[in-house]
This record gives structure tokens, sequence and C-alpha cells, in this order.
């Protein structure tokens, strides 16, 4: 009864475009008082309060501030013109550029939407000059920038170590390292679609644009030794940023949360006094960009928390578990019945929120199966990032489509060929589980 009131509830309000936390907490509470009584609901403070008191939670913030520092700082337009002048040159270079702009840029900010805003402006111009139509550029763009929440350091991939951590051992370190070549494969598949679909848009007549701040140009003649050196040199305190958080992690030095505040101090120092672009009145909207992204993570987190806690308590988590494991013995059907039900979710809710509902029933699933939980952690986040270019919620898609200033009915076609090729290395990360674990394997990370 308690599973049906509590999801019943949960997707109406979802239908009626109630927004995610909000449906959470309000599904939970009424569930708890339908369930119990009315004194049940003082549950719910002690849960919100202790989902978000805990100490692996605050990398969140301050990687965020990391990102948003990042921006205001200049590091984007520098990644892609190092980018640029290295690759520009190539027939493809500009799909180049973006897919790799989109990894370095995702290794500094941990999340998809962040990239997708602060180097769209200038590529997706830049695409549309070298013969994308305008939703096929804001498509890449969105796909490319889901590879935020995969590539370390992710927010994602610490949310679901926090969520995992409450029934099993389960490193953020480890979760990381398995992100990078998921990541990097994710970046390849784009390549190739967006190939394809440049041929495609070539036919056509290509759309006139605004020029960017930074030239990029398909006719453009080969960088010189030099202007490689120099936009190395210029990009290079970006570049080193994944490299110092990474490594002080994995020597020990400092763990994921201390490593978050030692972005922000580095990206303090870099936009100050290296770059002197960021100004110290720049501080002020710094702080209110990145509390108002840190505010809307929490809430969600928060909420999504009193969700779990009658998924667990009600047993709703054994009860699905038992009802998967009974549909099919074979391990594979199984994991493929799951990535079909996390693909769906993730064009519905973020995927904080997903983590905080799905890994709790489907956990105890995966260790029955012997799934490693950094296999089971990666290709979940993998199908949570294709949620966010997948209609109607695909966050990416709503803010390419602003700075491409398309719809998102042509956006909603133009993705497809990138949501193909991002489903074919869902299936290799689920099925071929070395994928993930090869990096941290063969460095030794537990």
């Amino acid at each position: 009864m308690a599973s049906i009131i509590l999801f019943g509830l949960f997707f109406l309000l979802l239908l009626i475009r109630v927004p995610i936390a909000i449906s959470l907490a309000a599904s939970s509470i009424v569930t708890l008082i339908i369930t119990y009584d009315f004194s049940s609901v003082e549950l719910v403070a002690d849960i919100l309060y202790t989902s978000v008191a805990k100490f692996t939670l605050l990398a969140i913030p301050f990687f965020i501030i990391a990102g948003v520092i990042m921006e205001y700082a200049g590091i984007s337009k520098r990644l892609i013109h190092f980018a640029d002048v290295c690759v520009g040159h190539w027939k493809s270079g500009i799909i180049l550029v973006t897919v790799l702009t989109a990894i370095f840029f995702a290794a500094i900010s941990g999340s998809g939407p962040a990239t997708v805003a602060a180097i769209g402006g200038i590529l997706i111009p830049a695409l549309m000059k070298n013969g994308f139509k305008p939703e096929s550029a804001a498509a890449l763009l969105s796909s490319s920038g889901a590879i935020g929440i995969i590539i370390p350091p992710s927010i994602a991939l610490i949310v679901f170590g926090v969520v995992a951590g409450d029934s099993i051992n389960v490193s953020i370190g480890r979760l990381f390292i398995a992100g990078i070549i998921p990541g990097l494969l994710l970046g390849l598949s784009f390549i190739i679609a967006a190939m394809i679909v440049r041929r495609k848009d070539l036919k056509g007549i290509l759309s006139a644009v605004k020029d960017s701040s930074i030239e990029i140009s398909a006719t453009r003649e080969k960088a010189s030794g030099k202007e490689i050196a120099k936009a190395f040199y210029d990009a290079i305190w970006g570049l080193l940023m994944p490299f110092i958080i990474l490594g002080g992690i994995y020597g020990g030095v400092f763990t994921p949360t201390e490593a978050a505040v030692v972005a922000v101090f580095y990206g303090l120092v870099i936009g100050i006094f290296v770059y002197k672009e960021l100004k110290f009145e720049d501080l002020k909207k710094i702080m209110i960009d990145s509390s108002v992204q840190t505010a809307v993570v929490m809430f969600i987190v928060s909420s999504a928390s009193v969700f779990a806690y009658l998924i667990t308590t009600e047993q709703i988590a054994q009860q699905i578990s038992d009802a998967l494991l009974g549909i099919s013995s074979n391990k594979y059907i199984i994991l493929l019945l799951i990535n079909l039900i996390l693909l769906i979710a993730g064009m519905f809710m973020d995927a904080i929120s997903a983590f905080y509902i799905f890994v709790p029933i489907l956990l105890p699933i995966m260790l029955v199966l012997e799934v490693d939980p950094t296999v089971f952690g990666m290709f979940m986040t993998v199908n949570l990032a294709i949620g966010l270019f997948t209609p109607p919620v695909g966050v990416n898609l709503y803010v390419a489509c602003g700075i491409a200033n398309t719809s998102i009915n042509k956006i909603s076609k133009a993705i497809i060929p990138f949501v193909v090729a991002s489903i074919v290395v869902l299936l290799l990360i689920t099925y071929i589980p070395s994928i993930t674990t090869f990096l941290p394997d063969l460095l030794g990370v537990d």
C-alpha cells in the first residue's frame, strides 16, 4: 500500500509539472501521514538535517563554487583556444574542439549544464559557421556537456558514493578514476556521431550567425609551434586543476571534500593574480550564483532522503528487488531491464534524485548478481548523463536551445544520433566491466 501511495503520488506530481524536489517531499510526507499518523511528520525534520549534515557532501558546494570561479576567470575561452590551435585545422577539427573542450571543462566544473553554459556561447556559433544546423550544433554541445557528470571530479559520483555508502563501502576516489575511460569513450562516440550529422547538414544551407569572441574557422591554417606553445601556456593553469585535485586525492594529501576547497582557492588565485580577469567585485556574483546552484542541489538531496527513507523502512526496495529477480535468472537480461528503467527515469528526473530513489532499490540486486559497485555506479551515472540531453526534461537541451536560438522540438530530433551513440557506450560499460575497473585496478585504487 505504501509503495502505491508513494510512487503514485510522486509520478502524479511530476506529470502536472510540480518541481521534483517538492514532488519528492510532498509524496513522502503524505505517505508517512497515511501509513502512520500526523506525529510521524516529526521524523521529516531529522531526516532533512541528517541527510545534508555529512562531511562528504561538503564537496558539492565547493566544487560548484570552483566551477563558477573558473567561468568568471576566463578559463573556458582559453581551453577552447588551446583545443582550436591543436586540432582546429583538421577537416572535422571543430567537432574535436567542441568535445575536447567539454571534457576539459567537465573535469573542472563537474556539472553538465554548467559545461554547456560556459562554452556554448563560443562553440555553438562556431559549429554553425562550420556546416552545422543550429539544432545540430546545440545537440552536439548538449550531449558533450553531459560528460561533466562522468569525468572526475563529478558531483554525481560524490552523491552516488554517499547514497551507496549507507549500505556498503564505496570509495569516491575509486569512482572518480573509474569515470575517466567511460567519459572518454562517450566523447569518442559523440565525435563519430557529429561527423555523420555534419555531412548531412552540409547538404543544406548554412545559417548566418553572429561572430564569436574567438575565431574558429574550417579554413584556418595549421597553427605554428609557437602558437601552440602560447595557447598551451595560456591554458595551462586550467589544465592543471584536475591533475592537482586528483593527484592530491590519490596521493593521500587530501580527501575529495578537502580537494574541493583546494580547487576554490586555486581558482581564486589563478583568476585574480595570474589571468587578472577576476575582480574582487565579481566575488559577490560568484557567491550568489554558486549559492543558488548549491541550494537547488541540497534541497533535492534532503527531499530525496525522506523518499529513500520510506523506500527502505517500508521494504519497498526489497519488494521491487524480488520482483525484478523473479522476471528472469539471466544476469544480462536483468541488467538490460535495469538500464531501460534508468534511461526512462533519466528523461524525467535529475541524477541526484534518481540516485536517492533507485540506489536503495537496485543495489541489493547488483550485489546478488555480483556486479562490482563501482561498475554499477558508473553505468547508472552514464544512464543519468544521457538523461541530461533527452527530452522532455533534459536540462542541457534547454540551456543549449537558448544559446542556439532554436526550439526544443527541433533539437529533440537532432539529438537522436547522439543518444544512439551514447547507448552503445552504455551497453559496453554494462557488459564489459573491465572498461570501468581497468584504470582503478591498474593504479591500485580501492
